[in-house]
């Protein structure tokens, strides 16, 4: 099982949202082969780590994304990957572009993940303050959690 998070410069949500979908996945779903990646749709912070403030909110809760590097999405992915899953609505939109039509089936909404939320999209917290990468996480883990179950039931 191949799961890619995309969102648009690969340095705060897709990078905060593969730490704690491999740390989740890892915990529950331990006899499970699952890889997991993130990438962006632009090349703005190619080979950059994560924001400071993502990884500062993420080691609160336990979760490292100091090895991570952005990337740009490769066609290729679409291909690799079962799930490529889109953080908001315009890059999903972006997603679905790019996608060969044999593969629209593996794109999806992070949040389509967890209906029950309030949210439909994951917000951007680049230009906000603490609490917006506070706030990214909670999304995080509410739909991790969703994912998690439909990975178990398949």
């Amino acid at each position: 099982m191949k799961v890619l998070f995309v969102c648009m410069g690969n340095i705060c949500r897709s990078p905060t949202a593969e730490g704690v979908f491999r740390k989740m996945a890892s915990e529950q779903l331990p006899n499970h082969d699952i890889t997991v990646d993130s990438a962006g749709t632009h090349a703005y912070h190619r080979k950059e780590p994560p924001d400071r403030r993502a990884q500062t909110a993420a080691e609160r809760r336990g979760v490292d994304l100091s090895k991570q590097r952005a990337r740009i999405l490769m066609d290729d992915d679409f291909r690799n990957f079962d799930y490529i899953i889109g953080m908001d609505a315009d890059n999903l939109d972006k997603l679905i572009e790019r996608c060969p039509t044999e593969y629209q089936s593996k794109v999806s909404l992070f949040m389509s993940f967890a209906p029950e939320s309030d949210y439909t999209e994951v917000p951007d917290p680049y230009f906000g303050g603490p609490s917006g990468f506070e706030k990214v996480l909670d999304l995080v883990e509410e739909a991790a959690q969703g994912l998690i179950e439909q990975i178990r039931r398949k």
